[in-house]
């Protein structure tokens, strides 16, 4: 199981949203806000912001509250002080681990990311201990099966998107995963709409160079216990990490 996998697939969030929707919701209007701040308030000339709408559209996010968003990010309006602060660390086994958060109080936010490290076993580094190990990519999620495509294949959903600057297509046990990078977003996103595939998940990631293998399972259930936690601070839009877990192991967490 590959880390970004992991975390960024729909599934994932699906379930936040059924058990915490509220804060979710919360999270992914502050990911708008800050997008429309520093991009301006088109989606069409502002990839940022195209896929922070996507994301908030994949789990119902209001359209009003989606245009609120924009327009509080560009400054109509109710404003606040947003801060984007990445938070670096390692966690249990040495994973490289990385908290992207935005926040109105640094002060109120660090200690408590760094007490969620120390918790669950690992440890809260300085700015750019792990992060020369993250890409920033797009990445779409669609699933096996749709109505207007019944059978998708890997070789059918290259073709689809290779045109458009994709870098890389990966079958999952559910669906297939799109990497590109972020210039080539919209391109992607395009080509998808145009093909009638609709993705369960789009979104601009950072995703690792290299991988750290996790060959225990008392590991990687502490892995998954921070990422978590992390995950679930209201500050934190995303966590992302670097870690693979063998099928083998994943097994014997699921005892």
């Amino acid at each position: 199981m590959a880390g970004h996998s992991h975390w960024a697939g729909i599934k994932h969030k699906k379930a936040l949203v059924d058990a915490k929707r509220g804060k979710l919701w919360s999270k992914l209007a502050k990911a708008i806000i800050v997008a429309a701040k520093l991009g301006g308030p088109d989606p069409d000339s502002n990839i940022r912001l195209r896929a922070a709408i996507d994301e908030a559209k994949a789990v119902s996010l209001p359209k009003e509250n989606i245009q609120r968003a924009i327009r509080r990010g560009s400054g109509e309006g109710e404003t606040e002080q947003l801060e984007e602060l990445v938070y670096e660390g390692y966690g249990p086994g040495g994973v490289a681990v990385l908290a992207e958060a935005v926040t109105d109080n640094r002060n109120r936010t660090a200690p408590e990311i760094k007490k969620i490290f120390e918790i669950c076993g690992g440890k809260l580094g300085t700015t750019g201990c792990v992060a020369w190990n993250f890409d920033k990519k797009g990445l779409f999620v669609i699933p096996k099966s749709i109505p207007q495509k019944p059978a998708l294949t890997e070789d059918a959903v290259m073709e689809i998107v290779l045109e458009a600057d994709a870098d890389e297509v990966t079958e999952t046990e559910d669906g297939f995963e799109i990497i590109c990078r972020p210039e080539a977003y919209e391109q992607v996103y395009n080509a998808l709409q145009t093909a009638g595939i609709e993705p369960e998940d789009s979104q601009l990631s950072l995703m690792p160079k290299d991988r750290a293998t996790v060959q225990d399972a008392d590991t990687a259930a502490k892995i998954f216990k921070l990422l978590e936690m992390l995950d679930d601070h209201d500050d934190v839009q995303k966590v992302s990490s670097n870690f693979d877990i063998p099928e083998a192991v994943m097994q014997e967490l699921a005892k």
